[in-house]
């Protein structure tokens, strides 16, 4: 069956989500949101969009963007395919990170682009992760609210802001003002799936995962069969089984662990006191 052509904006401004393939996450640490972010900013070197809002959930990403020189399917396959890439190599995966083509909504007027950049914004409000836009890192939102205007982002807060008062402070008040009041906006969007999804594809990435999990509780891997780690070792075995498709031996070899230990961690056994 032939794809459904896609809608194109007289105005030029899309409301854009793309999800990862199957509803698995798409970042699985900070790095991975700060190297998305650096991307947005990367191909847009030669000014040939505009972005307006984003917003990084685990397993997708909302976008508000105005074609320039660049239509939006050119523009969303270089920056897709970018992050692909840079995701697959550090994880050592292959195959397709995004779920078939990105979504896209056209925005005709002035009022639906503001209730895009709101809905976008409160996304994390909606998936019950934050109670307010400003406590979620991982959006413009702070682009918005940051009176520095440093801008690192690239996003094109001033138009939007001038559209609700020439006087700066009054637009920055307007503006937190409208954000807060988004309880009627009704937008494209991706249901968060109920179940957990896997996200250690390969014995690499599980490498990798285990790697940043010791580094950060300042642990060698060796320290795993001390009684005193029990705890710890329980964590971090409970995590491989959830997130990832590796077998008790594989799981064992690479913590260095007896198989039966590695048999006998239950999920359940994480909160053991």
């Amino acid at each position: 069956m032939p794809r459904q052509s896609r809608r194109l904006s007289e105005s030029k401004v899309y409301h854009v989500m793309t999800r990862g393939n199957e509803g698995k996450k798409i970042f699985l640490d900070d790095d991975d949101r700060i190297r998305f972010i650096e991307i947005l900013k990367d191909k847009n070197k030669e000014n040939t969009f505009s972005v307006y809002a984003y917003c990084l959930m685990d397993n997708h990403v909302h976008l508000v963007i105005s074609e320039g020189a660049d239509t939006i399917s050119k523009i969303m396959q270089r920056i897709n395919i970018s992050y692909a890439y840079y995701f697959n190599k550090k994880y050592g995966r292959k195959g397709h990170l995004f779920q078939d083509r990105f979504k896209s909504e056209v925005i005709e007027s002035d009022d639906y682009l503001l209730a895009a950049i709101r809905y976008t914004h409160n996304n994390p409000v909606k998936a019950k992760i934050v109670a307010e836009p400003a406590a979620y890192k991982w959006s413009s939102y702070h682009c918005y609210i940051d009176k520095d205007g440093s801008g690192k982002e690239n996003v094109e807060k001033d138009m939007i802001l001038e559209m609700f008062s020439g006087d700066k402070d009054k637009a920055l008040e307007l503006f937190i003002n409208h954000t807060e009041n988004h309880s009627e906006d009704v937008f494209l969007d991706y249901e968060e799936d109920a179940e957990e999804v896997k996200t250690i594809f390969s014995e690499n990435s599980a490498r990798v995962f285990v790697k940043n999990f010791l580094k950060e509780r300042n642990k060698e891997v060796e320290s795993l069969g001390f009684v005193e780690n029990r705890i710890f070792r329980i964590e971090l075995v409970t995590e491989l089984k959830e997130k990832s498709n590796l077998s008790v031996r594989q799981i064992a070899g690479l913590l260095g662990l007896n198989r039966g230990v590695v048999q006998r961690t239950k999920v359940c056994q994480r909160t053991v006191p």
